[in-house]
């Protein structure tokens, strides 16, 4: 498993340092007949991310099952990233201007993606690593309110933020007649009116599927033994940050279209907001993993108390 995605890591990184003239003479036939919308800005930019962090995450796993550690928090980070990363590549291509230029090869993905769903499968059914924890430390941990919790209670405002604009963005490539969605799309981010489909795509896997998460998980940080929200908060966090590196990596890069590209005027707002967007997913999964016992299952109490007095 490890060596087949490692491999396609290291392709993906020959590809774009090819693409930026780096190195010659490697991947050019393939890119130019296969798969041309690798020379696209996002394309160019995926393929940053798989040829480093996937990669790095590839051999990090490889090292800890050599040393008969558990790589299962690793995994479901990077499982996240390469889904999030096929997902919204495959569907532009479908949708995008470019989709007259699909060729045979695009079917060479259908295998790549069910790999990935059998290893996907395989990491939720390795057994968690859990603390040991006394089952009173667990009561105690989950009896406390949110007012005793503050880090608690700012991580769910900044989720909400992320939820608020999550779903803002999501109007925008509705097409929302509203005045602030029509500033924000021209004035803003014009690069999600590219017609290259990758964005749109991006906004609404972001609607439909992490909005409705960020609420659940707001729910889960409010109400104990949410024993679900640690494995999805990596794995979500581990999407976001792909897709959040190659949607903000895109709207700056030379190869989109000028008209698309962020405006030096709001150069700075536009860094500050997309950084902050996928900052939420990531401390929500570094605070399921730093203390766990808020979201572990109550132990039942004639159970708590013979562990008590054995």
């Amino acid at each position: 498993m490890f060596v087949v995605f490692s491999f396609a890591s290291a392709v993906d990184l020959i590809i774009a340092l090819e693409e930026d003239g780096i190195i010659s003479g490697f991947m050019e036939l393939y890119v130019r007949e296969g798969d041309p919308h690798l020379r696209t800005a996002h394309g160019l930019l995926t393929c940053y991310w798989d040829g480093t962090v996937h990669y790095g995450l590839c051999l990090a796993m490889a090292g800890a099952l050599g040393k008969r550690r558990s790589y299962r928090a690793l995994g479901l980070f990077w499982l996240g990233s390469l889904l999030m990363s096929a997902v919204v590549f495959l569907l532009g291509n479908l949708i995008g201007k470019y989709s007259s230029e699909l060729s045979p090869a695009f079917l060479l993905n259908l295998p790549y993606l069910l790999l990935l769903t059998w290893t996907g499968l395989r990491l939720f059914r390795q057994p968690r690593a859990l603390p040991s924890l006394s089952p009173e430390k667990i009561a105690e941990e989950q009896r406390k309110p949110l007012y005793q919790r503050p880090q608690d209670l700012l991580l769910i405002l900044i989720l909400i933020l992320t939820a608020a604009f999550t779903f803002f963005r999501g109007m925008v490539v509705l097409d929302c007649p509203a005045d602030s969605c029509f500033d924000y799309t021209y004035l803003h981010e014009p690069y999600l009116r590219d017609p290259v489909g990758y964005p749109k795509v991006q906004m609404l896997i972001y609607l439909f599927y992490l909005l409705p998460f960020l609420l659940l998980a707001i729910y889960g940080l409010a109400w104990p033994g949410c024993s679900w929200l640690p494995d999805w908060s990596l794995l979500v966090a581990g999407a976001v940050a792909q897709a959040q590196f190659a949607h903000l990596g895109s709207s700056l890069h030379s190869r989109t279209p000028f008209p698309y590209q962020t405006p030096d005027e709001v150069l700075w707002s536009f860094l500050l907001s997309n950084v902050l967007y996928a900052l939420g997913p990531q401390l929500l999964a570094l605070r399921c993993l730093r203390s766990p016992a808020f979201f572990l299952p109550a132990a039942a109490p004639g159970l708590a108390r013979a562990k008590k007095y054995q």
